[in-house]
């Protein structure tokens, strides 16, 4: 039987039986408990966020301990094994209370970033936007300064897509302190500060490849680095904010936006001696067609200068050298791939101060691994960590003990996500597991590096948190463990991790399960796809969280409600990760497929028959994708500030995994030229002001869609910047999906009071 005729008369059935009380689901019970369920599940969990913080270079920290009884700031000491209240919170509470004219509570003291003084004397924090020290004697409070606030892109909510200014730039003092370098007329000049004289260095600068304002001293002050640009052709895209808050009439803005196939600015580094006042010119042909080059370093001696070089479409990546003597410019390290590398996710680079040697991330034998070079032959010297497991990050480097820590997944049975810390030698000898415990590991360490505090848990394991030596994973003290037995009175599940094969029947495709509070295995319910598809990571939780936002509000309403992670997202295998090259209309949807089919056959409450996914950004572009290219599994979609069409979007992320030049696979995995394959519902919710992904993306899927013939509905927020289109538009996806996937009627919103 046809399927679309199946869903039909399914539906008809479904909402006979949805009549009767006894099986109602989408009621507005239901959106009551759905809309408070966080509230419902928060602060039900105790003895877990313990925040730890070491006491400078000693083997102290400090953490916060919260039970029924309220906050409480404990001091654990690592060498003697004990724990004790760090401070009278009483007292703590009073005079700041005094000082700031606030009542303040002690049993949920609200302050944050505590540092306490080495001789434990006294006691820093944060408090309603400002720095505070408590004298922990005489419990006096005094007010330091105003919080450092936090960074936000570019100061004003905007995204930084654009390419920097390379003229404007302050003048950059020599390490001597006896010479600045600035640019004058598209040159580079130095000023002798004690003289007062000034000299031009460079002659060969002008309009259209000029010097830039960032330059590189030499250690010794004898030499500088600085680089001719040739600038790009700047992307601007406009917007109109309709509904601006403080006029009536609509606001406009311009911001720099790169898209891929955008030309982008060239740098050609060039040696001046600054004693000699001598122009050392570099070859420009060993750089051709840059995307990027960064991460400039000198040597010592002043004597060579590094650099990292990305060839546009991100599959050639070098470490060169320039020779600061003669100009010669040399490959050290020639890192190249036929799909792409991930400069962006794994690159990773430490220079070996006194042995000249580099430890280099790379996944050339298919996973991300480290490896050790000779800096000054460019030869391999050794692999460092080697097995079918990644590299996820390196925590530190002892150059003197010739040892790393590093974060990696994937070694230890199980969820080959779940991070762990490790230990090896330079030469990948010595591999030591620090964190044994069946999780996922958040390690803080102490200031001399003898400690870490290691937190772990799963989303089906609450928190806990012990120090362990630093040396071989020893556990030296228990901290805390959590409580949960006020969140399961409630009716709260564990999400369940489940795993089915991929599409190559061999690879285990890992992901969750949310089931509501009032789940019955005797019903029947729909199928909801939390999608984020993005290459540059993955994005199944592995941490435990009494809730997962809208996935359990979703949840409650009457599905359940899924997240997995398909090939083509990363922190697995080369291979795996190399699905998206080219084909981010892929997103992993044979994997997810097979994966609820299997989810469904174990639980056959779960209606394979009725499915429905959502995500935003990417997942904005997956979830529309789901109906264009797998209608025959996806029936219902809401898809938020989706990239609909990879030429629209920026430059880096695009080329990254789409590469370079643009071509015809641009056109195959955009959902615009194929909005005519669109079947099932689909939602598209899109915010007018989104600095991330370009709103005129979704506007061009949405006329497509018209021209197509296609019945859709589309939701544009005034003034909202890149999100899923807040509270309104998280009830909007929730009514799309109770009348689509339930086939009940949402509530009347326009007849509810305020």
């Amino acid at each position: 039987m046809n399927r679309t005729i199946v869903n039909g008369l399914l539906s008809f059935m479904l909402a006979g039986m949805l009549a009767s009380p006894g099986n109602a689901q989408g009621t507005e019970k239901d959106y009551e408990r759905a809309n408070s369920i966080d509230r419902k599940l928060s602060g039900k969990v105790w003895h877990s966020d313990i925040r730890p913080a070491w006491v400078g270079k000693t083997e102290m920290l400090i953490f916060e301990d919260r039970s029924p009884e309220g906050k409480d700031f404990i001091l654990a000491d690592a060498v003697k094994k004990t724990k004790k209240k760090a401070f009278d919170a009483v007292k703590l509470a009073e005079a700041l209370g005094r000082v700031t004219g606030d009542t303040v509570k002690a049993a949920d003291l609200p302050v944050r970033n505590l540092v306490m003084a080495d001789d434990l004397k006294s006691v820093s924090f944060e408090y309603s936007g400002a720095v505070y020290k408590c004298d922990l004697k005489k419990y006096t409070v005094t007010r330091e300064r105003e919080a450092r606030r936090p960074y936000s892109w570019g100061g004003d909510g905007r995204w930084p897509w654009g390419f920097r200014n390379e003229l404007t730039g302050r003048p950059d003092t020599s390490p001597d302190k006896k010479m600045t370098a600035f640019i004058r007329d598209y040159n580079l000049w130095i000023r002798m500060l004690k003289e007062k004289k000034e000299y031009q260095l460079s002659y060969d600068g002008g309009i259209g490849k000029y010097y830039s304002a960032s330059v590189y001293w030499s250690p010794d002050s004898k030499k500088i680095m600085a680089y001719k640009v040739i600038p790009a052709e700047k992307h601007m895209i406009s917007y109109v904010e309709s509904s601006p808050a403080d006029q009536v009439q609509p606001k406009y803005y311009t911001y720099e936006y790169p898209k891929p196939g955008d030309a982008v600015p060239q740098f050609f580094p060039q040696i001046f001696d600054v004693t000699e006042k001598k122009h050392i010119v570099v070859d420009e042909t060993m750089i051709p067609n840059q995307y990027d080059l960064e991460n400039f370093r000198w040597d010592s001696l002043g004597t060579s200068l590094t650099f990292e070089y990305n060839k546009r479409g991100h599959q050639v990546y070098r470490v060169m050298r320039i020779d600061a003597g003669t100009g010669k410019m040399s490959v050290i390290i020639d890192e190249q791939s036929p799909t792409f590398i991930d400069y962006s996710g794994k690159r990773y680079r430490y220079d070996v101060k006194n042995t000249g040697e580099i430890i280099w991330a790379s996944e050339r034998d298919g996973w991300n691994h480290l490896w050790l070079y000779d800096g000054n032959t460019g030869k391999v010297k050794n692999q460092i960590t080697k097995g079918d497991w990644v590299v996820r990050g390196v925590v530190s480097v002892d150059e003197k003990e010739r040892n790393i820590i590093f974060r990696a997944s994937g070694r230890e049975k199980g969820d080959p996500y779940l991070i762990h810390y490790y230990r090896i030698g330079f030469d990948g000898s010595g591999l030591t597991h620090l964190t044994p415990a069946d999780g996922n590991h958040e390690a803080v360490f102490s200031g001399d590096g003898k400690y870490f505090v290691d937190t772990w848990s799963r989303v089906d394991l609450p928190p806990v948190s012990v120090i362990r030596s630093s040396a071989d994973g020893s556990e030296v003290l228990k901290l805390a463990e959590a409580d949960v037995k006020d969140l399961l009175a409630t009716g709260w599940q564990y999400p369940e991790v489940f795993t089915a094969k991929g599409r190559d029947g061999v690879t285990d495709i890992w992901g969750i399960i949310i089931r509501p509070l009032n789940y019955d295995p005797s019903r029947k319910y729909p199928v909801i796809e939390n999608i984020y598809a993005g290459p540059h990571s993955s994005f199944v939780p592995k941490t435990f969280r009494p809730t997962f936002g809208n996935m359990n509000s979703l949840a409650e309403l009457g599905f359940i409600v899924v997240q997995i992670d398909g090939m083509g997202t990363s922190n697995r295998s080369k291979k795996f990760h190399d699905v998206a090259w080219k084909n981010i209309k892929d997103a992993g949807f044979p994997d997810r497929i097979l994966w609820m089919k299997a989810a469904a056959e174990k639980y056959p409450y779960i209606d394979v028959e009725r499915v429905g996914v959502y995500g935003t950004s990417a997942g904005g572009q997956n979830s529309a994708a789901a109906l264009l290219f797998h209608p025959e599994f996806y029936d219902v979609a809401v898809s938020s500030c989706g990239c609909h069409d990879n030429r629209m979007d920026k430059i880096w992320w695009n080329e990254a995994w789409m590469g370079w030049p643009v071509d015809q696979s641009y056109i195959e995995s955009s959902n615009v030229e194929n909005a005519w394959r669109l079947k099932g519902k689909l939602l598209l919710i899109n915010g007018e002001m989104d600095n991330n992904v370009d709103p005129a993306s979704t506007t061009q899927f949405v006329d497509a869609l018209i021209k197509a013939g296609k019945d859709f509905d589309y939701l544009l927020v005034p003034g909202m910047q890149h999100s899923s289109g807040g509270t309104y538009g998280e009830r909007r996806r929730q009514d799309f999906f109770v009348e689509n996937l339930l086939g009940v009627k949402a509530p009347d919103w326009n007849k509810k009071e305020k």
